[in-house]
């Protein structure tokens, strides 16, 4: 069972119903015992980081998510948002995050013709060969929407880049625990099969 995060962030359904077209197990959840007992994590999320790290406190999450992505080794997935709040710090509101990838999460610059927030398909350059990307050819695209990017402070973690205006990391890694800046869920058929890959993903 995969058990999605419920800290009122955004887009929690259509993550639920991306796993279900794919068949694998899954529950919006905010209650700490069925997150606690699920066979993985993902954090999803849109919105503002401060917002997001607040909500996390509020429902008393933090500490239950850090055991079991350290402790317990559970493979834990963030999405857009989510991902960010993996990183240590971010430029929007000046907020600490969770800490769980050697990371900061900046605000995109001004990208001249370029416009903010990054809306739309976009390429990875693949740095880590990884099984959350078995399957997926090299020249697919996934869909983005995001006005922060993820710096990573470890070239170690850095899975995939892509390049818009400027270059970023568009997902991490962590032995058991990942980020993806972009939508998987909205992603067509490589975006399912990287879920696909995450349901069956164990370090």
């Amino acid at each position: 069972m995969i058990a999605i995060i419920n800290y009122n962030m955004g887009n929690l359904r259509s993550v639920e119903k991306a796993f279900k077209r794919i068949d694998e197990p899954c529950i919006v959840t905010n209650d700490h015992e069925t997150i606690s007992n699920a066979d993985r994590i993902l954090l999803p999320g849109v919105g503002h980081f401060k917002n997001g790290m607040a909500e996390l406190e509020k429902s008393g999450l933090i500490p239950l998510i850090k055991g079991l992505a350290f402790e317990r080794k559970k493979p834990f997935l963030g999405i857009c948002l989510g991902m960010q709040l993996l990183s240590n710090f971010s430029e929007e509101g000046s907020t600490k995050g969770l800490s769980f990838i050697d990371s900061e999460t900046k605000k995109f610059p001004d990208l001249g013709h370029l416009k903010v927030p990054h809306i739309g398909w976009n390429t990875l350059d693949q740095n880590i060969t990884h099984p959350l990307f078995d399957g997926i050819s090299t020249d697919k695209q996934f869909y983005f929407v995001h006005s922060y990017y993820v710096e990573s402070t470890n070239s170690d973690n850095v899975l995939t880049e892509t390049e818009y205006g400027i270059r970023f990391t568009s997902s991490m890694v962590r032995e058991n625990i990942i980020g993806v800046q972009f939508h998987p869920e909205k992603s067509h058929s490589q975006g399912l099969r990287l879920l696909k890959n995450f349901a069956s993903f164990n370090v």
